[in-house]
């Protein structure tokens, strides 16, 4: 997420018809307090929407319209004439209807949530009991043909920023700005995206598969990354579910079973809507700073299915740089008992605050549905997915084609875009702003000219005991993302140690559809082992504790290590992977203080200070629901929600390149995140491993602690480097971010939009008497090898996230082995990052 918000927010940072009637005010009452969630309608017209906690609104329509009327239950219907096209900052009073004062519902305050006492409440629950027979889900098989488009606008333009530096060179941009039909503001369109895709789905097998026949989007051709960063940022989502997801966030439906605990409900109209006798539903958050919508919906008397619904998120929701969220959906009529949704359309105002006057990009998805076909299946094979797949065609599709295919016509601002950002691109300025933007979100200075990326940037300066301040530079080949093949290097120097360290990798793909892939490398470098339980098998992988500027102690633990690797990988079928490889490594203690010695009949001392071992892996992953951007030999993640299944053994062999032991290792990961519904997200990973064979410590399976102020996943914040050594290990790590969900209820706390994460992580391992016997030289620097096998050790944290919207705080506890020398009872870690 970090990545894409970052994208988000430096891109569109740096960057036509009218309506014919406007209308924007506030509604009160007789004693000047706002009237929330008023109706407000052009008169003889569908077209309204509602007024907010303020009593605010804005409507606008195409059409001409000379009144407006206002309505709300226990108030007297208002008329307004409108003197002029455009109306703004309009102030409106309703009165008291005197007959109906002592029978009417106020639509303010906590509501009923007993149906004997609402009506509202025995409509939802009709609702939940006919929600499976309704759309969809009536059917075996279904099919239809599906358009999204989606645009970013800059919004609130003003003669600040039209005159400002920033666009100085570029003010054609400005030629033609709009006003939201949402939010009143005014924007300017400056990317659109475009996508025409025909679904398939069975309800029986359970499966859906899209079909992409087209993708078109303003001035990135056929960027993957863009077009499955919008992807992922706006995912589909069914009103019916009990939680929706938006940027990563859960939030409650209106239409949920746990509906009546999170929002107030009340029946407030019935009439008609395309034939169909429907009631009209207004809802809003029993509590503030809870992931909850505001809005209203329709609903058919007969078969309790949603006629049309809008869904405003309260401002007050726990979710940061997103200002507004407002949803429109529109179902259909198939025939007397069938609601097929029709159009989607969902507005996002993305700001760095929530001021009301505060600047930002809007980003506007809208997606129509049509030519629905029922019941014709396709067989389970049809649903198979592709470990390959990737059409050029796709993202270059004529004119013609895009004519015939559109389900909604481009506006007069939506051509325009196109040629906007085709003419932007040959601007100096921009280049360089885009520029800057890529370098901050990759980490590398491309060099085209050359077919050469420089960085990564952020691994430019380190340190460590032993090196010191350590100075690294390094690039790799760059033809485009989707590289069949890519080398990539570095060279570093440590000041303390005055020594170069140096790494180069090369892989090539050969199949495109098994993932066929060979890769090797040789790297020498100081390396602090056992950062992690489940060893890597990436030749320039260097962990974070290898270079930490302070910490809570010592970083002196650290290894001189030359590795050469050599192996193949593969992916059978989709989202499984094999890998085979060799490696050979040379292992030295880098640290005067620090002892990798063991004993050795075969030296002439009796004692070895350096390990040379080959070894050969053979690993197995699975990651079911994973999704990946690219096709080339390097992709990326397109999300995070799925699990990691990763098995390993790996085997060292004395008869290879006379190397020094004989064993045997076996390791096992899970990882897996759980969204729990409005209570946030659990992660959840277990590890566990076992060595056959006597090795030395260099070989042995060191529990991670993590000496640094970091807040690093996987790892044990109270625990020194090296202070648990075993040869069989079992762990388990236990995270929950909350999302708010608990300070939410804390009055004074509330207001400051904190998470609360909670960490529960242990470890058990064992160690056996020659392991311990091999590594015990007598040596004055070597230390006692311990295991945690008397009982599991444990520790426990309590987090503050969300702080400033960008600082996490850990509060790690020591659970027990209290009597360790040196034991770190308790500290403190962080992070930061740019998360929804």
């Amino acid at each position: 997420m970090n990545f894409k918000l970052l994208l988000l927010f430096f891109f569109f940072g740096i960057l036509f018809g009218f309506s014919q009637t406007k209308v924007s005010g506030y509604v009160f009452d007789e004693n000047d307090q706002p009237v929330a969630f008023a109706n407000v309608l052009f008169k003889g017209s569908t077209e309204g929407t509602i007024t907010n906690e303020d009593g605010r609104f804005y409507l606008e329509s195409e059409n001409t319209w000379n009144t407006v009327v206002i309505s709300f239950l226990g108030y007297e219907i208002k008329e307004i004439l409108l003197d002029k096209k455009v109306n703004y900052d309009l102030r409106f009073v309703l009165k008291e209807e005197a007959a109906a004062l002592d029978e009417v519902v106020i639509v303010s305050g906590k509501q009923s949530k007993k149906a004997s006492e609402n009506p509202a409440i025995r409509i939802l629950k009709k609702i939940w009991e006919r929600k499976r027979q309704n759309g969809l889900n009536r059917f075996k098989q279904y099919q239809y043909d599906k358009y999204e488009k989606v645009e970013f606008d800059l919004n609130t333009i003003d003669s600040a920023l039209i005159k400002s530096k920033l666009f100085r060179g570029m003010e054609f941009v400005f030629e033609e700005v709009d006003t939201s039909s949402v939010t009143g503001k005014t924007y300017l369109p400056i990317f659109l995206n475009e996508a025409v895709s025909t679904v398939y789905g069975d309800n029986e097998l359970n499966k859906e598969k899209e079909d992409l026949k087209g993708n078109k989007n303003s001035g990135f051709s056929n960027n993957q990354v863009i077009i499955d960063f919008i992807d992922d940022l706006y995912a589909d989502f069914n009103v019916y579910d009990n939680y929706l997801k938006f940027f990563d966030k859960s939030f409650v439906s209106p239409l949920s079973r746990t509906g009546i605990q999170t929002y107030n409900y009340v029946l407030s109209d019935s009439a008609f809507i395309d034939n169909k006798w429907c009631y009209n539903i207004i809802y809003y958050p029993r509590r503030k700073n809870e992931l909850t919508f505001k809005g209203d919906f329709w609903v058919n008397d007969s078969t309790y299915a949603i006629k049309d619904i809008n869904l405003q998120a309260s401002k007050s929701a726990n979710i940061n740089w997103v200002k507004e969220i407002y949803i429109e959906q529109e179902f259909e009529v198939l025939n007397d008992s069938v609601f097929l949704i029709k159009r989607d359309y969902m507005l996002s105002d993305f700001a760095l605050n929530k001021k009301e006057k505060s600047r930002g990009v809007y980003g506007k998805r809208t997606t129509l549905y049509e030519n629905y076909v029922f019941d014709e299946p396709k067989g389970e094979p049809f649903y198979d997915e592709k470990v390959y797949f990737f059409d050029e065609d796709i993202y270059n599709r004529n004119d013609d084609f895009w004519e015939q295919n559109r389900l909604e016509s481009l506006n007069k601002d939506e051509k325009g875009v196109y040629k906007m950002l085709d003419t932007l691109k040959t601007v100096k300025k921009f280049k360089r702003l885009y520029n800057i933007g890529s370098i901050l979100a990759s980490g590398y200075v491309e060099f085209p000219s050359i077919n050469f990326d420089y960085g990564p940037i952020f691994s430019t300066f380190g340190f460590n005991d032993v090196e010191g301040l350590r100075l690294r530079t390094g690039g790799r080949t760059y033809f485009g993302p989707n590289d069949l093949w890519r080398l990539e290097g570095f060279i570093a120097y440590g000041f303390r140690d005055d020594k170069f360290k140096y790494g180069i990798s090369g892989k090539w793909l050969l199949d495109k559809r098994s993932r066929l892939t060979v890769f090797g490398g040789n790297r020498r470098d100081v390396e602090q082992i056992g950062a992690s339980l489940t060893s890597s098998t990436d030749v320039l992988g260097r962990s974070l504790a290898s270079s930490s500027v302070i910490g809570t102690g010592a970083n002196d633990k650290l290894t001189n290590i030359s590795l050469t690797n050599l192996g193949m990988s593969i992916e059978p079928s989709r989202n499984f992977e094999v890998r085979l490889d060799g490696s050979f490594r040379t292992l030295r203690s880098a640290s005067p203080t620090f002892s990798l010695d063991y004993n050795d009949a075969e030296s002439t001392t009796g004692i070895s200070s350096e390990i040379k071992q080959f070894e050969s892996r053979l690993s197995l992953g699975y990651y079911p629901k994973r999704q990946m951007t690219g096709y080339g030999v390097e992709r990326k993640f397109k999300n995070d929600n799925f699990a990691r299944l990763f098995a390993q053994i790996s085997r060292g062999d004395r008869e290879w390149f006379n190397s020094d032991f004989d064993y045997t290792k076996v390791q096992f990961s899970y990882i897996q995140p759980w969204q729990v519904g409005g209570f946030g997200r659990l992660t959840t990973s277990l590890e566990a491993g076992k060595t056959f064979g006597e090795v030395p410590l260099g070989l042995l399976s060191v529990v991670p602690g993590n000496q640094t102020y970091f807040s690093i996943y996987n790892t044990f914040p109270q625990l020194d480097f090296y202070e648990f050594v075993t040869d069989t290990y079992s762990s388990m790590h236990i995270e929950h971010n909350f999302n708010g969900r608990l300070f939410s209820r804390i009055p004074f706390l509330k207001q400051y939009n904190l998470r609360f994460v909670l960490g529960l992580r242990g470890v058990w391992g064992d160690l056996s008497d020659e392991n311990i016997a091999l590594s015990t030289t007598g040596s004055a620097i070597e230390f006692p090898l311990i295991a945690p096998n008397n009982r599991i050790y444990y520790e426990y944290s309590f987090g503050v996230a969300n702080i400033f919207k960008v600082l996490r705080i850990d509060f790690n506890f020591r659970g027990n082995y209290l009597d360790t020398p040196d034991a770190r009872r308790f500290g403190v870690t962080g992070s930061f990052g740019f998360y929804f």
